[in-house]
């Protein structure tokens, strides 16, 4: 289902989850697990799974997008 704040996820297999915001804003958080990060991706409502399991939880940059 496509989500009214999460433009794009892309989960790379070190542990690093890059997410896209619908504001053109760029986050890549670190140390992620592998379930968390398939368990966002397929979350009905991505934006509220994120805020519960994501947000908070893993060291984060904010990158250039």
């Amino acid at each position: 289902m496509p989500s009214t704040v999460i433009r794009s996820i892309d989960y790379r297999g070190d542990g690093r989850l890059e997410v896209l915001f619908t504001t053109g804003r760029l986050y890549r958080y670190e140390q992620v697990p592998l379930d968390v990060a398939e368990a966002f991706r397929t979350a009905r409502i991505k934006g509220r799974h994120f805020n519960v399991h994501i947000r908070g939880r893993y060291p984060f940059t904010e990158q250039e997008a």
